[in-house]
């Protein structure tokens, strides 16, 4: 009887035993593969990082040439402004004294026609 159970049990455990390894070595292949996941997924998060502090840097640059450039335009259009104040008011003070020499011809004409009468 025992020799008969050993015949029919015996195959079966090997079988099972064949299995088990075979799912073993699944197990490992896979644990690899996600090991090798893990690693390139470590290196592309180093990766965007590198890229994010890159970005961040050169954005600041911009910024940093940007706020430059607005303030060397800034500081033209205050000259330029102050300059064409200047003009407006010597134009302001010429009809002015335009205005000044009119009227003192038009008295001297009248003082010139009073001593002439």
């Amino acid at each position: 009887m025992r020799a008969l159970l050993q015949e029919m049990i015996l195959p079966e455990l090997k079988d099972i035993k064949d299995t088990l390894i075979r799912h073993e070595e699944r197990l490992n292949s896979m644990d690899k593969r996600i090991g090798d996941i893990n690693t390139h997924l470590i290196d592309q998060s180093r990766r965007i990082d590198e890229v994010r502090e890159e970005l961040s840097r050169r954005i600041d640059e911009v910024r940093e040439e940007l706020s430059r450039r607005i303030d060397e335009t800034n500081k033209s259009l205050n000259a330029r402004i102050d300059r064409l104040y200047d003009v407006i008011v010597r134009r302001d003070e010429h009809t002015k004294l335009d205005e000044r020499v009119t009227r003192l011809e038009r008295d001297v004409q009248e003082l010139k026609a009073k001593i002439a009468a």
